[in-house]
This record gives structure tokens, sequence and C-alpha cells, in this order.
């Protein structure tokens, strides 16, 4: 078909077309004598394609790059490049909504001191901007895509941090106690391990992770859980849709403050009465604090749990590892 009919039956301009051709999205046939283009079915799949992921807010350039990658009926690069573009959608809208609600407050506070109460006013606009500041200059300092492939096999050599690993995965599905069809969320799920067991007790689990590699291992052990690209300070879920929420030997690569984010976004993608279970490595008292780690101390997170109405209950599993149960009292 000619560019006059595949603009007709896609309502997309020819300019549209040409400029899609220019840069490399479609390639249609030209003729010899005079270059008039002639497209194909496949052009017409591409370029439905393209003005969907455009619609989604993708580049022209991750367009081009995803179809680079896309080898026949591979659609995984796609997804791939779908869910990051999702990802980053989300962390703006929870972005918006912490503005939005700093503005309320500002609202709230003008209304009942009918003045401009400028120092209070600065210190709200200084809180919102440190929370933006914490979830922005999150960055995978580890390497995770690369650890992927030879994660299990580490966490079976069963030393150092994955020191009885089976064992505090096995506690943290018993403390949960999931009721067959209820919602969970792993957060850090890496390649599946504690979501799978969850599963086996009748759990719908979702995994969300920031490592496109680790959540490739998980999906292709576990095909019928739903793996999304996040991470904690940014959880790619609308609010209250999961009964509990879990974690393993992920909460300790967050700083104190980032942890009590994340404690908030785990928070707010639960139902009312949603549980949270942790299990990490975490300094007990009087243990000494661990140089260049971010070991959390027990207390401390049962402490950022009670101030927002949750009661605890805590395991020591071995030296550093540790379980944290919070369930909500208010």
């Amino acid at each position: 078909m000619k560019i006059k009919e595949i603009s007709e039956r896609l309502n997309i301009s020819a300019r549209a077309i040409r400029f899609y051709e220019q840069r490399g999205l479609i390639a249609p046939f030209k003729q010899a004598g005079n270059q008039y283009r002639t497209f194909d079915e496949k052009d017409v799949w591409r370029l439905q394609t393209v003005i969907a992921l455009r619609e989604a807010g993708m580049t022209i350039e991750d367009i081009r790059q995803a179809f680079s990658e896309i080898t026949g009926d591979d659609y995984r690069e796609l997804q791939h490049y779908l869910e990051l573009q999702r990802a980053v959608m989300f962390a703006k809208w929870i972005e918006m909504k912490q503005i939005i609600e700093t503005t309320d407050e500002m609202i709230h506070v003008l209304q009942n001191e009918k003045s401009l109460p400028v120092e209070q006013i600065y210190q709200l606009a200084e809180g919102s901007k440190r929370l933006r500041d914490q979830r922005s200059n999150w960055q995978d300092h580890w390497d995770f895509d690369r650890l992927a492939s030879m994660h299990d096999q580490h966490v079976s050599n069963n030393d150092y941090e994955y020191k009885d690993y089976e064992a505090a995965l096995d506690l943290t599905v018993r403390w949960v106690a999931p009721i067959p069809g209820e919602t969970g969320l792993d957060v850090g799920t890496g390649t599946g391990n504690l979501a799978g067991k969850l599963i086996g007790q009748g759990a719908q689990m979702a995994g969300v992770d920031q490592s496109k590699e680790m959540l490739k291992a998980c999906q292709s052990k576990f095909p019928t859980m739903e793996c999304k690209l996040g991470n904690f300070l940014a959880i790619p879920y609308f609010d209250a849709k999961f009964d509990f929420a879990v974690s393993s030997f992920a909460f300790h690569h967050l700083t104190d403050e980032q942890k009590q984010l994340a404690i908030d976004e785990m928070r707010r993608v639960l139902k009312p009465r949603g549980r949270i279970c942790l299990t990490d490595l975490m300094l007990a008292d009087g243990h000494p604090p661990k140089q260049d780690k971010f070991y959390t101390r027990v207390a401390d997170l049962a402490g950022w749990f009670e101030a927002r109405g949750y009661v605890t209950k805590a395991h020591r599993i071995n030296e550093l590892l540790h379980i944290v149960y919070a369930i909500p009292i208010r």
C-alpha cells in the first residue's frame, strides 16, 4: 500500500510516517525508478507499535533500541522497555503525590493561622525536597543484573550474608501465614525465592525489583507471578492493592532515611490491616556498627513501625540475620 493509504488506515499524517522512516523505525520498500514508498503488513505493525509506544511516553531512541533487540516473536525486550517506562512514570506520580500532599499541608497551615507562617511553610518545603532527593538519589551500586545468573548458586552456599538463608525464608512464610487467595508483594524479590514459597502456600504474589535480569530469572521460575521493575522508594502499584508485603535480604541496601520512606511506600500499597515482614541483616542492641554497611538496629526498625501504629515482633536467627514482623493496630 502507498503512504496515503497507510496514513488513512492508521489516522496518522504522511509527514509523521516520513519522520519515523527518517529515524529508522520503519523501512518501506522504495521503487527503483521513482522512489515511491510501498508499505507491507510488517510496516503497518511497526507503525502501530511506534504510535502506541509514543502514546505510552517512550522516546524515539528507546523505541529504536527496543526494535533492534527484538528477534522474531521475542517480545521480552519490548516488554522490558514498557516496564521501564512504567516504572519511571510511577516514580513521577509518587513525586507529584508528595508535592500535592505538601501543598495541602501548607493550605491547612494558612487556613488555621490566618497569616503566612514563613518558617513553618519553609520547613514543609524542605521536608518535601529532602524526600524527593532521597528517592531520586537511589542507585544500583551492586550491579544486580550481573549477579542475577549466579544468585541462586550464591545463596545456596549458605555463607556470610546468606547464612541460614532457607531457614529464614521458611520462618518468614510461617509468620506471614498467608490465607489462600491473599495477595502479597515481595519488594526486592530477586529471583523470587521467598515469593515462590508464599505461592506454594496459596498466596497470589507480585514481585518488584530494580534488576531486569533478576526479574527474568524470577519469571522463568514462577511463570504465573507478576513481576515489575521498581524499587523500595517507588513501588509501581497503586494504593491499597495487597494484603501483605515482604522483603528478604534487600532492605539493608537502603540508608536509614530511605528505609523509612520504604516503609511508607509499602504501607501505601497495602490494604487496611495489611502486614509487613522484613527478613534481613540487622544489628541487635549493643552490636557495634558495621563499616560501609547500612544495617539497621532492630530496635530502630521496630520504633519506626510503632510510630506508624504497628505492633511488632522480632526474632534473631544468627548474629546478623533477623526477622521483624509488623501488624497495624490503628
